[in-house]
């Protein structure tokens, strides 16, 4: 990958991560956006817009760092372990999943049901599961698992700060660019970087030898 496409990636994903802020915020901040539309308040409404756009390129850019971060220990985990690797990812996505759902439920005492808690564990391993599995189409059945360490391990450890936070605003606010930025980065990495199917190249390349042979004995006929 050239600079040029790295920093095509940024700028996309950054501009990606905050029209997600701002739309997210259309849904879970909606009285402010009402406040200042009766009576109508042009400059505030604009402050308003530009505020949540400026917090998805915040959560945009948490992503880009996570995202990085992945790359270096997915290789760290393959030239360390080799072929244990998978079973790692796969103890550590069950290991965070386990978490996302005991210590937010140990932090509220008991004041929320912890089947939300495991609602919300089991939509974030769906979603990385459909994304996982578009990902290993696209390249190959190895990638599936990398991919779902991804979207729920790093997208979980970028979450923290908003799981930290007070209530559950700031943590919708923060999930979707994350989610978002992740699924984004994840499937277009592949065109950048031009790897693909490995088993469609080979196909291709076999394809294109018994042409180049059949062209090779036929003989012209007089």
């Amino acid at each position: 990958m050239n600079s040029r496409k790295l920093a095509g990636l940024f700028f996309k994903t950054l501009m990606i991560g905050g029209v997600a802020g701002l739309i997210t915020s259309f849904f879970v901040k909606p009285a402010p956006y009402a406040n200042n539309l009766n009576p109508f308040d042009f400059f505030e409404l604009i402050g308003l817009v530009f505020f949540f756009l400026g917090l998805g390129f915040v959560f945009s850019v948490i992503s880009q760092t996570g995202f990085f971060a992945y790359l270096f220990i997915n290789q760290f985990g393959l030239s360390l372990f080799r072929t244990f690797w998978p079973t790692i990812q796969v103890l550590l996505i069950a290991f965070v999943l386990f978490d996302l759902v005991y210590f937010p439920y140990s932090s509220m005492d008991g004041d929320i049901s912890v089947l939300w808690f495991i609602l919300m564990a089991a939509a974030i391993l769906a979603y990385g599961w459909v994304v996982s599995s578009i990902k290993a189409r696209a390249t190959n059945r190895r990638a599936f698992i990398p991919a779902l360490f991804l979207m729920v391990v790093m997208t979980t450890v970028e979450w923290v700060p908003g799981l930290n936070a007070n209530g559950t605003v700031y943590a919708w606010l923060m999930i979707i660019p994350l989610l978002v930025c992740n699924t984004y980065q994840l499937l277009v990495l592949h065109k950048l970087t031009g790897t693909g199917d490995s088993t469609t190249g080979t196909k291709q390349k076999s394809g294109e030898a018994a042409s180049k042979n059949v062209k090779h004995n036929v003989k012209p006929q007089s």
